[in-house]
């Protein structure tokens, strides 16, 4: 049977992240960044009800602090020198089948050569031998976040990231859909356009799509008429619809600046499902409310957890971002 990733909604066995470890990347946002990934651990683990983390840390000091801020959390410490926190980027993709689990690894260049960390090739290896998951190595890039699955095959992805050059030179659609279908036995793909503004992952598709149940896609949609991604939302909708998938709306964030007045891309479509919650990242939006309500009663087997993903989102992303499932066996 061939393997795949299952649905996130599935069972997990753990929850793999990583802890904020360099002053020199995060600044000033340090401490908030650890604080709210200390916020999200807890939220997964929820009081011994939820799942396990396994949680990496990039030096001496950084667990230190993370076993004092996550004392008494159903919390396993690991460390290795990673460069950033973005593990479902840099983690392995865990795959399972009727023959049992394995994960795949791919080639990681730093979003297109932006960010070219020490350690970040070594975190994918590293993480699946700590589970006690055998590797498959596959020699093309791919980011776990350009991708986001239902369980039966089906992927959605974007064709600004997928097929742009400074991932794999010259790729193209049907070489890439075949790539897919090789390496993670997804044989159908619904292509969106492009990501949000000045994502510098150039359009992860989880911060614009998520399946929410098989064939039922979840999309942001524009509340404000200044909200820079509303043509985005629309072509994604159009294509959703061409495609004859179910589709659900929720709010978007809207225009969100940084201190210089630059648009950042916050999504709450950056929400991470545990066993027990739907965790969705929150900026300060006059629609936060609102999205972590929608968003909640999509799952309503889980408890809706609207937290703070300010300090983090300085960082490039949000809570799936950094997390990466272990489904369980």
């Amino acid at each position: 049977m061939t393997a795949r990733q299952p649905a996130e909604w599935l069972p997990h066995t753990a929850t793999w992240t990583a802890w904020p470890s360099h002053p020199e990347l995060w600044e000033e946002d340090l401490d908030p960044a650890r604080e709210q990934v200390a916020a999200l651990v807890r939220a997964i683990t929820d009081g011994g009800a939820g799942e396990k983390v396994e949680l990496l840390c990039a030096n001496e000091d950084a667990e230190a602090n993370a076993r004092e801020m996550l004392a008494g959390e159903n919390v396993g410490f690991h460390r290795v020198g990673f460069g950033d926190i973005w593990l479902r980027d840099t983690g392995p993709i865990f795959l399972t089948s009727e023959l049992g689990q394995v994960t795949a690894g791919f080639r990681f260049n730093g979003w297109g050569g932006k960010y070219v960390l020490e350690g970040d090739d070594r975190v994918a290896p590293q993480v699946a031998a700590w589970a006690g998951v055998p590797i498959s190595r596959h020699d093309w890039v791919l980011e776990g976040g350009a991708i986001d699955v239902d369980g039966t095959g089906l992927v959605v992805t974007t064709e600004q990231c997928l097929l742009n050059p400074n991932r794999n030179r010259g790729i193209t659609r049907e070489e890439a859909e075949a790539k897919l279908r090789r390496d993670l036995g997804l044989d159908r793909v619904l292509w969106l356009g492009d990501g949000l503004a000045n994502d510098h992952t150039d359009g992860h598709v989880d911060n614009l799509a998520r399946f929410i149940a098989e064939g039922v896609l979840v999309l942001p949609e524009a509340s404000d008429a200044d909200d820079p991604n509303r043509d985005v939302f629309r072509d994604a909708l159009e294509r959703a619809r061409e495609a004859r998938l179910e589709v659900v709306t929720v709010p978007s964030v809207g225009r969100l600046e940084n201190e210089d007045g630059d648009i950042v891309p916050a999504s709450y479509m950056n929400f991470y499902l545990s066993n027990t919650a739907v965790v969705v990242p929150t900026y300060g939006s006059r629609h936060d409310d609102s999205a972590v309500e929608a968003i909640g009663k999509l799952f309503p087997g889980r408890r809706a957890v609207g937290l703070p993903a300010n300090a983090i989102l300085t960082g490039g992303g949000s809570f799936h971002c950094i997390t990466q499932q272990q489904p369980a066996a």
